[in-house]
């Protein structure tokens, strides 16, 4: 599972990672089968905050990634998703980031396999797995 993200995200990226925290825990013996990996899209503060404390608060086999611009720029083409940077007085630094919500779900091959919209239930992503195994 791959999702696209940033730290100081006040309520997409919570929410999801929340979900996949509970997706893993639920899989149970199977969840060694499964990689949940988020990708900051806000790299610089991310890492300054401390990207791996984040995801490990949500779920300790969550693997938090940032990169620079260009591996940034790079990774978000490859799933074809939209972030940019907007001006936001009330967030931290000044602005926040604007993104696709999207979770995808990609095999053990790299082959992607589908696409779970904001909002898709844990029990509803956890089926979907589950009849992969």
């Amino acid at each position: 599972m791959v999702f696209f993200g940033f730290t100081s995200c006040p309520d997409v990226c919570p929410t999801t990672l929340a979900e996949v925290a509970q997706v893993m825990d639920d899989l149970g013996s199977d969840a060694g089968s499964v990689q949940p990996i988020f990708i900051s899209i806000d790299p610089e503060r991310d890492m300054r905050l401390g990207l791996a404390d984040y995801t490990k608060a949500f779920h300790p086999a969550i693997l938090g990634l940032a990169g620079s611009e260009a591996e940034t720029q790079s990774a978000a083409a490859s799933f074809k998703i939209f972030y940019e940077r907007e001006a936001d007085t009330s967030s931290p630094d000044g602005y926040t980031m604007a993104h696709s919500p999207g979770l995808y779900l990609i095999g053990p091959d790299g082959a992607w396999l589908r696409q779970f919209t904001y909002g898709t239930p844990a029990a509803d992503i956890l089926s979907d797995l589950q009849a992969r195994f």
